[in-house]
């Protein structure tokens, strides 16, 4: 038997009631996210503003026609480095219905060759602390722990 067939494309609003959908499905994403009927109107003005930024790609992966998975890109221009770029992973979900076979790395991997094509020389990213298993998979995925991130809520 063959494998579903994956798309990756750039998310479009028809797709913010999915991904916010999976933004809120996990322990933590369940006290922070609003998943009600009509997006919260918040949701629809990021999803704007990430539309109209050249430097940020929301994807999301579509397996039968379903949206299974998303995570947000953002090309990042630096001075540091000489001048090096850098691609930031976030906001990554995968429909709990499909974890467990493969598709992290599958998103990952498509992830990291976005950031080669925009000529990124580093990928970064950030996990929460309460998410281990998250830690333990992005490390096998190469990932190094070599900074420690630190965040001010506003």
């Amino acid at each position: 038997m063959s494998e579903p067939l994956l798309v990756f494309r750039r998310a479009r609003a028809a797709d913010l009631p999915q991904i916010i959908a999976l933004l809120a499905d996990d322990s933590l994403g369940a006290t922070r996210e609003d998943p009600s009927s009509p997006p919260n109107p918040r949701y629809t003005a990021a999803f704007a503003a990430i539309e109209q930024d050249s430097n940020q790609f929301f994807a999301v992966v579509e397996q039968d026609s379903h949206v299974v998975g998303c995570l947000q890109l953002s090309f990042i221009p630096g001075l540091s480095r000489l001048g090096q770029w850098r691609g930031q992973i976030e906001s990554v979900r995968i429909a709990s219905s499909c974890r467990g076979q493969g598709l992290g790395r599958t998103m990952f991997e498509w992830a990291i060759e976005q950031c080669r094509i925009q000529g990124c020389g580093l990928v970064q990213l950030t996990t929460d602390r309460a998410r281990p298993d998250a830690r333990r998979f992005y490390e096998s995925l190469g990932f190094k722990a070599s900074h420690d991130g630190m965040k001010l809520s506003l």
